[in-house]
């Protein structure tokens, strides 16, 4: 793994055309209670498997992760999975919206303070949840092996209308799969209610 930091004044273009008409990083600081809405260090983290990731201290990340080779989750898996991203909600992140496909993990989180100037990195908030839910799945349905893939898709959250735009893919995610009528009436879906 490659790890590489930028600075937040760089002129670097983030890959982005309507970022902000300045071109220039504008991220999205959320409203976590326990977590201050400002930037102790101004750089982004950036390291590198088959896909970047870039981590930016007091960001809210949209993060998307999937099943190994399409692999389908049963309805108990799919608990299983809502319940393991749930778990340390509000103590190593604050989760905005989640919800639990078949086949893939969509979610608005923001990690929360580890210690004195140190947050939980993303690696390790997704590790523990893809860890433990891979050794649970196998209790509550037929399958042996693999049950995630090693990478993740992150993005860092730019603005408000984009955190609403990534809110509501995620909550419509069910409903235009077909699996349910609104989002609240889908089972593995989950939204905090008051920011």
């Amino acid at each position: 793994m490659i790890h590489r930091k930028l600075s937040e004044g760089s002129n670097q273009n983030l890959g982005r055309q309507d970022a902000h008409p300045t071109n220039q990083y504008q991220p999205f600081m959320g409203q976590a209670p326990s977590l201050p809405l400002k930037l102790r260090e101004s750089e982004v983290n950036i390291t590198y498997r088959n896909l970047p990731h870039w981590e930016l201290e007091g960001s809210v990340y949209f993060i998307t992760f999937n099943t190994w080779e399409k692999l389908e989750l049963t309805p108990a898996a799919r608990e299983v999975v809502l319940n393991a991203c749930k778990f340390f909600n509000g103590q190593r992140y604050q989760i905005f919206c989640l919800v639990v496909m078949r086949d893939h993990v969509h979610m608005l989180i923001q990690p929360l303070v580890k210690s004195e100037g140190e947050l939980w990195s993303l690696s390790s908030i997704l590790h523990s949840m893809k860890s433990y839910s891979s050794k649970q799945i196998p209790k509550v349905m037929k399958h042996i092996g693999t049950v995630w893939q090693d990478e993740r898709y992150d993005h860092i959250v730019r603005d408000e209308r984009e955190f609403q735009v990534f809110w509501e893919y995620i909550r419509q995610n069910p409903v235009n799969a077909g699996l349910s009528v609104t989002p609240e009436e889908y089972p593995f879906f989950w939204q905090i209610y008051e920011l």
